[in-house]
């Protein structure tokens, strides 16, 4: 097995990090299929409301997403590459609904929601989940799935510890 495949399987992550991966694959899949579920509240109809490019198909696109890369981390599987995904998947959606709501303004091209208030505490209230989820996945990223994950079990005994 090459270097590159031994180093994005490789993790000395603690078994105690299923609890994260857990928190963030379930909140990820939750969300990737009720933007299915929901098209106008949570799929399309919010992608055309805050003002993304081709709501039709950036909405099912960041749901397919959500959903296959969220399960991948459940299992513990490519760990890595789908939390660099969902790590850039949640950083778009806080650029596009939670930096308006900092400001109290739209920003780059998003729209501003209506809301009775805002600045940081209403963002910080409505990112909440946002925030963890962007932390979660960076944590993923750095120590990948931990030994209680498909990743360690695929990659090669040199790579675990």
């Amino acid at each position: 097995m090459n270097n590159s495949i031994r180093s994005l399987l490789a993790t000395s992550a603690p078994a105690s990090t299923i609890l994260i991966r857990l928190l963030v694959g379930c909140v990820f899949l939750s969300e990737g299929i009720q933007k299915f579920l929901f098209p106008d509240a949570l799929g399309v109809g919010r992608f055309l409301k805050i003002g993304i490019p081709s709501p039709e198909v950036m909405a099912p696109f960041s749901g397919g997403l959500e959903i296959v890369c969220g399960g991948l981390v459940i299992v513990g599987l490519l760990t890595r590459p789908a939390t660099l995904a969902l790590f850039l998947n949640i950083s778009v959606a806080i650029v596009s609904t939670k930096i308006p709501i900092l400001l109290g303004y739209g920003f780059g091209g998003f729209d501003l929601p209506k809301m009775a208030h805002y600045g940081f505490w209403p963002m910080a209230h409505e990112g909440r989940a946002d925030f963890c989820m962007l932390l979660g996945s960076l944590f993923l990223l750095i120590v990948g799935a931990g030994v209680w994950s498909l990743d360690a079990r695929f990659a090669p005994r040199a790579s675990r510890t």
